[in-house]
């Protein structure tokens, strides 16, 4: 069974994150074998520098937090992404055309990006805000991206009202294809609702909490 420090992206995403941060975020990944740092476009380089030789990936956001940039916009952020080091790209797709039906504009945004993406053999997570979508939202989601070739599926940013849940994990993995992995994030601060998304499907979780979820598990025996 895996140990639960290889399922977490150490996350750091606030407008007011600081060098120091991110220097403590990336010592911290590498003391507990984190899967990946998660951080601000303009600190993938220095993150880069920070965690080289240890095996933690660097993650970074693309069309963060509301996903309505143009699509040639994301794709500039992507390539100036990858040039910096980013490994992963954790790409908010459209909402606001999620919320209005419009899922020719969505597959034509993902159809786009994703050769971008593969022309370099890096990992994108989509971005999808299951909090504010209805479950019929959600299953088409899980159909148009499941086919678009991507490797993980995203439940939300952390900025909007609702995180991840056990219910929205269920969902897409009973809709994806299998190959499509499953990232729970937005409000998981404790080992117990880290463990009970991963029983759900999830096989990557964004947390800033993530040391007090390995303590947790430590002080239950699931480390």
């Amino acid at each position: 069974m895996r140990k639960i420090n290889t399922y977490i992206d150490h996350t750091i995403l606030k407008p007011t994150t600081l060098i120091s941060d991110i220097e403590k975020l990336c010592a911290e990944a590498k003391q507990y074998a984190f899967a990946a740092v998660c951080v601000p476009p303009n600190f993938v380089k220095k993150a880069k520098s920070l965690v080289e030789g240890s095996g933690v990936k660097v993650a970074t956001v693309i069309g963060f937090p509301f996903g309505y940039a143009a699509v040639e916009a994301k794709i500039a952020e992507i390539v100036l992404a990858m040039v910096d080091g980013a490994d992963e790209l954790d790409l908010v797709i459209n909402i606001s055309a999620i919320k209005n039906g419009d899922w020719v504009y969505l597959a034509n945004e993902i159809n786009h990006i994703m050769p971008v993406i593969k022309s370099k053999n890096r990992v994108i997570k989509v971005i999808i805000e299951s909090g504010v979508l209805t479950d019929d939202e959600i299953i088409k989601c899980c159909e148009l991206y499941g086919v678009a070739g991507i490797d993980y599926l995203k439940t939300s940013t952390g900025y909007a009202e609702k995180g991840a849940t056990i219910e929205a994990v269920k969902l897409f993995r009973l809709h994806l294809p299998e190959q499509v992995q499953i990232k729970a994030s937005g409000g998981i601060r404790d080992h117990v609702f880290a463990q009970q998304l991963i029983d759900a499907g999830a096989t990557r979780l964004g947390c800033s909490a993530s040391v007090a979820i390995l303590q947790g598990a430590k002080a239950e025996g699931g480390y």
